[in-house]
């Protein structure tokens, strides 16, 4: 579980990095929104494999459960799209699934 705690401090710090490296170059943000879908499906794939090995844990099932109405509200977002709420809800949505799933990992890999 440590392995997983440190690859999962890399892939979030991944984009935040690349985005302050923007100062640098044009590019650089580019690649960190980039990244950020990259570490969102690592983030998925390590909490489906953590609710298989511990089905019965609240977390990771509050956790699954969100990401799963997060997506529904995304795809029926083109119809519902007068609501602001939501509009800048599924923008916020994904980062504090980041940081709820980043306090999940720590958890289990510290006890």
């Amino acid at each position: 579980m440590k392995a997983i705690n440190y690859l999962n401090y890399f892939f979030v710090s991944l984009p935040v990095i690349l985005g302050i490296a923007g100062i640098i170059h044009e590019v650089f943000p580019i690649l960190g929104i980039l990244a950020t879908i990259i570490t969102g499906i690592f983030q998925v794939i390590i909490a489906i494999k953590m609710i298989i090995d511990e089905p019965y844990d609240r977390n990771l099932q509050i956790y699954i459960t969100t990401v799963i109405i997060y997506f529904a509200t995304w795809f029926a977002f083109p119809k519902i799209e007068y609501i602001p709420i939501l509009k800048h809800g599924l923008i916020l949505i994904p980062i504090l699934l980041a940081i709820y799933l980043s306090v999940i990992i720590y958890r289990k890999a510290n006890l």
